[in-house]
């Protein structure tokens, strides 16, 4: 494990068959307490394929295909520091930005004020209290 000067975390990792094809990230790895439960709503909040799921990691990946896998980690212990990374989510073209904010909350997303007044996007917290915006199309 590596830090950058900041003291963000990284991995460089040996080749994998699982990474071949999903270009310089590999992943975005996220600590968390129930990997099941995040598989249950990450994947309903982002459409997106389930690939290994397991009580100490769950692995999503884009339906298309590409891109760089979602894999939350099993971390014994409570949070005590916001997460340094989030995601922006981009509603599907044609999509309502509120309607798609409603449908997350129904999932099990809660609003989060950090202040940012108003603004084109919406924060909100995951059921585990990770940070994600959900932002509007352009």
């Amino acid at each position: 494990m590596l830090g950058d000067p900041e003291g963000n975390e990284f991995c460089v990792l040996e080749p994998r068959e699982i990474y071949r094809d999903t270009g310089p990230i590999a992943a975005v790895v996220v600590d968390c307490v129930d990997p099941r439960a995040m598989a249950r709503f990450w994947g309903e909040a982002m459409d997106w394929t389930l690939h290994e799921v397991t009580d100490h990691q769950a692995v999503l990946r884009s339906a298309k295909g590409v891109g760089p896998y979602l894999e939350f980690l099993r971390t014994p212990g409570a949070r005590t520091v916001p997460d340094r990374v989030h995601l922006d989510l981009l509603p599907y073209p044609g999509d309502d930005k509120e309607a798609e904010v409603a449908r997350l909350r129904a999932l099990g997303a809660t609003d989060l004020d950090l202040g940012q007044g108003d603004v084109p996007w919406t924060c909100l917290t995951d059921p585990e209290g990770h940070e994600f915006c959900v932002c509007a199309q352009h």
